[in-house]
């Protein structure tokens, strides 16, 4: 890579493009992104699960995670589950299921579970309401505490509580930090490449007048 050769797009040079090309783009240009699955299920029962590159951290206390939707100007069963029962599953992707969590999606009929097409299991634990993902080693249980519209484009944030988490034993530290490296969690750029990751290091918080050391 030869980085002193830039090439320099305005807004108009982005809106002009070809719209899977944009779309490609901005979903790639903001960098390394969480990828995980949503389990649901319906006032039916029906099992619903999604993968999802928009996960964010909202707050520790109390414990707050969010993730977008985009407009529902079509059918979102994903939404459409949450909305009506409150309850979700996140779970984190690893090497081993990335391919399935890849074709959740596909747009199945909402009579077609996503964990039976994909052949994933769906595992209930602890009468959590929502299913959760056997093969996923970072499992998150989550009940919906808002909605959030975003007016500039009809995409809908949804923000929960963490009520559940399931890690793997040995991938706490000492401090309460869960090493994702460990658990072999991967993450993702844009909408279809999947990486595994490698820690450089954790360093010390950051002060004014001081340099950071490793941890």
């Amino acid at each position: 890579m030869d980085n002193t050769i830039k090439t320099c797009l305005h807004f108009d040079d982005i809106m002009q493009m070809e719209q899977r090309k944009r779309a490609n783009l901005i979903n790639s240009i903001g960098g390394f992104k969480s990828v995980c699955l949503i389990g649901t299920t319906n006032n039916e029962n029906q099992t619903n699960l999604a993968i999802f590159n928009s996960i964010v951290h909202i707050g520790a206390n109390p414990p707050l995670i969010g993730f977008f939707v985009r407009p529902d100007s079509v059918e979102r069963h994903t939404l459409a589950n949450i909305l009506n029962t409150e309850y979700y599953t996140i779970n984190h992707i690893n090497e081993s299921i990335y391919k399935q969590a890849h074709q959740t999606a596909a747009r199945y009929e909402k009579e077609v579970s996503e964990f039976e097409a994909t052949q994933l299991t769906a595992e209930y634990k602890d009468d959590f309401k929502a299913p959760f993902v056997q093969e996923s080693f970072i499992q998150l249980g989550v009940q919906l505490k808002e909605k959030i519209t975003i007016q500039s484009n009809q995409t809908i944030l949804l923000i929960g509580e963490i009520k559940l988490i399931n890690y793997p034993s040995d991938c706490m530290e000492n401090d309460g930090f869960i090493n994702l490296e460990k658990a072999q969690t991967i993450t993702c750029s844009g909408l279809d490449s999947y990486y595994k990751t490698t820690k450089i290091a954790r360093l010390s918080y950051a002060k004014p007048n001081t340099t950071p050391t490793i941890i």
